[in-house]
């Protein structure tokens, strides 16, 4: 899965992004999901992390979502 494919499906995927990234805040959403470095960003300034780390877990969560849907 890549950044368009998640925002493709915003709502659907924005339940698992809070499971992986509980601190997300919805009222941020729509400023944020049109840009993905702005996300990644966010991701770590909310989750105390370096933006490395943010990059790093975020590309993480879309592989694994990826695979999720290939054996779906």
């Amino acid at each position: 899965m890549n950044w368009n494919d998640l925002t493709r499906n915003w709502a659907e995927n924005y339940c698992a992004l809070r499971q992986e990234f509980p601190k997300l805040e919805p009222s941020a959403m729509p400023f944020l999901k049109a840009d993905q470095d702005r996300f990644e960003s966010y991701l770590a300034a909310t989750h105390d992390m370096s933006l490395k780390e943010a990059q790093e877990a975020f590309d993480a969560f879309l592989s694994r979502h990826a695979k999720a849907l290939r054996t779906a």
